[in-house]
């Protein structure tokens, strides 16, 4: 028999073994989500006969729609099923479930970023539709650098009040004081971090994590066009050995949108562009 449920503490043991076989984190990495964000409530999990065979993690945001409103949306991370149980369809009742518990906490729309471009599929075919997107910024020559300046690591409260206050304009996806928390944990352990610009032309967030090949992403670079040049223009001296940050624009499909409520999906226009940025991934 199959059920799906929020969780329960007792459940936590086997939603890392899932965590671990699916996506290979380090212990480290896993105990970052259980000390930052995690509550039992927060993840969702399919058991079948009394064992856990698959769970989503959720993030509590909200889909901020400029002249329209916000609206809760849950942000599905670390979908995953047991290596020996895939391919029985366990993922999408999981999802099927999910939704189901979302309605009735009045949640009105589900966001998440495929682990992979293949999953694009997987959750199209469970009523997904790509909708979150990012571009990747070019070096600017330095010599458009008009005075300099530095990088000051700040907390997850003070990032998310200020890239609230950056992407006010646009529709995109705000994250809660603790889902940063979490993001600010990644970057530490990868040897990164949050960090604050303050340029002439105004302040510039950047969220960089470290990758496997010694290079530093910078996962979002959020700044208005002016100031977001200015750290262009010195970027290697910021962050040595960066990769092409990534910034609002709609270059790259990159997140997925599902409305719980019909009258929003029935009202949705699919050309609107939103800006996840984040993303855990």
């Amino acid at each position: 028999m199959l059920t799906v449920r929020p969780s329960v503490p007792e459940d936590v043991p086997a939603q890392r073994e899932l965590w671990k076989l699916a996506f290979g984190d380090s212990d480290q990495y896993i105990d970052n989500f259980y000390n930052t964000y995690y509550r039992p409530d927060r993840v969702v999990v399919l058991e079948e006969d009394g064992a856990v065979r698959s769970m989503t993690a959720w993030f509590d945001t909200a889909f901020v729609l400029p002249g329209q409103g916000e609206y809760r949306a849950a942000y599905l991370y670390a979908v995953a099923t047991h290596p020996a149980c895939r391919g029985r369809g366990l993922a999408g009742a999981l999802l099927a479930g999910a939704d189901d518990y979302f309605r009735s906490l009045g949640i009105p729309a589900v966001t998440t970023v495929p682990a992979e471009p293949s999953l694009h599929g997987f959750f199209g075919a469970n009523g997904f539709r790509e909708c979150f997107t990012y571009s990747q910024a070019a070096p600017v020559p330095a010599e458009r650098l008009i005075r300099s300046f530095g990088l000051e690591p700040v907390d997850a409260r003070r990032y998310g009040e200020l890239r609230e206050a950056i992407l006010r304009k646009i529709p995109h996806i705000a994250y809660p004081p603790d889902a940063l928390r979490y993001q600010e944990g990644c970057c530490r352990l990868s040897g990164g971090g949050l960090y604050l610009a303050e340029t002439a032309q105004g302040a510039a967030l950047l969220c960089a994590e470290g990758m496997e090949d010694g290079r530093m992403l910078v996962k979002e670079l959020a700044a208005c066009p002016e100031a977001r040049e200015q750290v262009l223009a010195c970027l290697d001296r910021l962050l040595p050995g960066c990769a092409n940050p990534r910034t609002p624009g709609d270059a790259v499909k990159f997140g997925m949108l599902k409305w719980l409520d019909p009258e929003l999906e029935s009202a949705w226009n699919w050309d609107t562009v939103g800006y996840l940025g984040l993303a855990f991934d």
